[in-house]
């Protein structure tokens, strides 16, 4: 790959020091001072990059790789040339992840203009009663409005609204084009470009003369250190509040509907969408474009499989997909039943099925 202009790479990081962070092991002493500036997979990582292997299967491209350190764990040590610095780790996914975000913090958050020399844009239009702790950035002709509160250390994205009220906590980046309404916002919290919160849920009443609105008067509480992807969409309660715990990562393109509650350091996994009232436990993944029926119950630790549909209460810890969503060993059963008949059709396009 040709260099990245976007993200460039670190001025060095010794191999000691980064083990240390890391909390992991540089296997010899002597390749301590041994220094890397960029992230890269194996089969083209180059001097100076750091790599990470996960499974024998990577032991052709270890062969040709370049690289100026790789991360794995120690039962893999002797696929790694000998030329190449080791750092071992119990989970090297986990410590490449740290490593890459040392070495490219600005990766970490979504892009954002540079500081310039004043904090505020002068296009931004601030209210007066809004308050914003000190460090806090805000860019050109994003709209911040009564009452709204900022913490210090935020940044506010680049024709993003903050609405009346909202507060957002410290450490948090508002990407571009976002838009939070009826919501409280905890501290490190990351919602990039065109995320839209805290509009009301879709709520309908059956009239006479047609459908009646029925009003939308909850609120969005966002925990610490929640990550919510482009283009996501969460709406408020009706009544009560919709909730999306402390550490959950979600993908673009979700909808959570009102009086959602998601528990904490769920993973969430693009186009799903979440009707209103549901209750998600602590730890679920969900996988991409899956449904849930609304006022459906998922138990802590629950898997989903992509593109599955949740019509009934799921207890905890269990795996599931399908539509209707049933456990994963006997959906995947049925699958393999129905290709072993389509297969059984093809050899024998005009005889007798048997099933």
């Amino acid at each position: 790959m040709e260099q990245n202009v976007f993200f460039l790479p670190h001025e060095g990081l010794k191999l000691a020091e980064l083990a240390e962070f890391l909390g992991a092991e540089l296997a010899n002493s002597d390749h301590s001072d041994v220094v890397v500036r960029s992230v890269a997979p194996v089969n083209r990582a180059r001097a100076g990059d750091l790599c990470y292997i996960l499974s024998r299967r990577n032991r052709d491209e270890l062969a040709t790789c370049e690289a100026s350190a790789v991360i794995c764990d120690k039962a893999l040590a002797d696929l790694v040339p000998e030329h190449i610095p080791v750092i071992l780790s119990s989970n090297p996914h986990a410590a490449f992840a740290m490593a890459g975000g040392v070495l490219y913090p600005a990766a970490l958050r979504p892009v954002v203009f540079p500081p310039g020399e004043s904090e505020i844009a002068p296009s931004a239009v601030i209210d007066p009663s809004a308050k914003l702790e000190k460090g806090v950035i805000v860019e050109p002709l994003a709209v911040i409005g009564p009452h709204a509160e900022i913490g210090e250390g935020t940044r506010i994205g680049a024709h993003s609204i903050i609405g009346p009220g909202v507060k957002v906590g410290r450490d948090c980046s508002i990407a571009a084009g976002a838009s939070i309404l009826c919501a409280l916002i905890g501290n490190g919290v990351i919602i990039h470009n065109g995320v839209r919160i805290g509009q009301d849920g879709f709520g309908y009443a059956p009239g006479p003369r047609g459908m009646i609105k029925i009003v939308q008067i909850g609120r969005v509480i966002i925990q610490d250190n929640v990550e919510i992807g482009a283009n996501t969409t969460v709406d408020r309660g009706a009544m009560d509040d919709t909730v999306i715990g402390e550490g959950t990562k979600i993908d673009n393109q979700v909808q959570i509907g009102h009086n959602v509650q998601i528990g904490r350091h769920c993973a969430i996994v693009s186009q799903v969408g979440i009707a209103g009232s549901t209750k998600i436990g602590n730890g679920v993944q969900i996988g991409g474009q899956a449904g849930i029926k609304g006022h459906v119950t998922i138990g802590d630790g629950v898997q989903i499989a992509a593109k599955s549909g949740i019509m009934t209460d799921l207890p905890a810890g269990g795996q599931y997909g399908g539509v209707p969503a049933r456990p994963l060993k006997d959906y995947l059963r049925e699958a393999a039943l129905q290709v072993s008949k389509s297969k059984l059709r093809g050899k024998n396009p005009g005889g007798k099925q048997n099933d």
